[in-house]
């Protein structure tokens, strides 16, 4: 079966085919790119509010019912519609990374509370703005943290992120990886890890939370490796005395080709259940791909299609800069026509407008003839996606909107 022709691989109950013309959150594609324009991200509430349901559903039938937190990592999209209808529903909390993070947080009416911060590479004048905000609770990525952190709050209580030396992503992408062989910037080692429970005793902190994060995308492949990062972090985990809460950190994927399938939740639920289920630890899980990558469209207006040697090109109103991911982590963006019904497909290069090289967005995709059509959809552009956008060649405008 050839892309978008009958059932594509990526049709759902909202986001599929009616009468040959898309249709997402219940609405007309075509129409929303006709009011809004381009390029334009759109969120659909009722999908971020289904995906935190679904990871709720699986969690609470295990033994890490009542004892799991469901964290927003709020790198992952912070358009305020979004973070004020996330704190309305009470189904989240946030995951920040930034002092401006947190004070948007704030601003959209969560509690310091609420929020769990993990950062690195940070200055005194971030510790000190942190430090203003009563009730957060901080993870300590390095010595340095551990440090600065208990200068300012003495006696008060912490985490600590380790970094257990593997990395797991979509496909083996090391791009994507935030531990693993090479040695990276991201928490403490073992080697480190008896001094940096010394620093946090001079300052008289408790440790009170093992935090990590070692990839991005993952899925059920990926599954097995996973539950080997999960057992190394025992060690860790054993070495605290006064633990009371565990962050395994986001990394849950989404589908981003045909050969992918969706992350088996239940099975990934079972691997954590069966590590933590007999103990009292609080389970903290910060996803922000799997809330809300596949809640988003990015739609864009298409500028002109012609032939170069033996590849039509298709060419777009907006470039890679105001989404990277596909540029930066081969992370592909599944580029979706509006309306079927013309038929007679045909493969092109999708390319942006900025004058890089790898502003390509997809190559040799099969679409139907689009000589007559105005806009093209990118699916999997909820996450990731507008909050590292750049104005590269001073083409970073776009709109966003969400459907309620």
């Amino acid at each position: 079966m050839s892309l978008n022709e009958s059932s594509a691989w990526w049709e759902r109950e909202d986001l599929s085919y009616h009468n040959g013309e898309l249709y997402f959150a219940g609405r007309s594609v075509k129409n929303l790119a006709y009011q809004f324009g381009s390029p334009s991200f759109v969120y659909s509430f009722d999908r971020v509010k289904a995906n935190l349901h679904r990871l709720h559903t699986c969690l609470n039938a295990t033994d890490l019912a009542g004892r799991f937190t469901i964290l927003f990592a709020m790198k992952a999209n912070r358009f305020p519609p979004l973070l004020a209808n996330l704190k309305q529903i009470q189904l989240c909390g946030i995951d920040a990374c930034s002092p401006n993070e947190v004070e948007l947080a704030v601003s959209c009416g969560f509690n310091p509370k609420d929020i769990s911060f993990t950062a690195g590479s940070l200055s005194e004048k971030d510790f000190l703005t942190l430090s203003r905000y009563d009730g957060l609770f901080f993870d300590c990525d390095s010595l340095h943290s551990i440090h600065n952190w208990g200068k300012l709050k003495p006696g008060t209580e912490i985490g600590i992120r380790i970094n257990p030396g593997m990395g797991i992503s979509r496909a083996s992408n090391e791009k994507l990886q935030y531990s693993g062989n090479r040695v990276t910037k991201f928490g403490i080692y073992q080697e480190q890890f008896a001094e940096a429970l010394n620093v946090a005793k001079e300052y008289d902190l408790t440790v009170s939370k093992i935090h990590f994060h070692t990839g991005c995308g993952y899925l059920t492949p990926q599954l097995d490796y996973w539950e080997s990062i999960l057992e190394s972090c025992q060690w860790f985990i054993s070495r605290c005395k006064n633990l009371s809460r565990v962050n395994i950190g986001g990394g849950l994927g989404v589908p981003h080709t045909s050969t992918d399938k969706p992350l088996d939740l239940n099975k990934w639920a079972s691997i954590l259940n069966k590590h933590f289920g007999a103990s009292q630890l609080h389970i903290e899980v910060e996803p922000g791909d799997y809330i809300l990558k596949d809640a988003g469209l990015l739609l864009l207006g298409i500028t002109y299609i012609e032939q170069k040697k033996d590849k039509l090109f298709l060419g777009l109103d907006a470039g890679f800069n105001i989404a990277p991911e596909p540029a930066f982590y081969n992370l592909p963006f599944q580029p979706v026509c509006l309306d079927v019904s013309n038929g007679g497909f045909t493969s092109y290069n999708i390319a942006g407008n900025i004058n890089e090289a790898l502003d390509i967005w997809y190559e040799d995709v099969r679409l139907p003839n689009m000589r007559d059509q105005k806009h093209l959809a990118l699916i999997n552009a909820g996450a990731y996606s507008s909050s590292m956008a750049s104005n590269h060649c001073m083409r970073g405008s776009f709109k966003e909107f969400l459907l309620i």
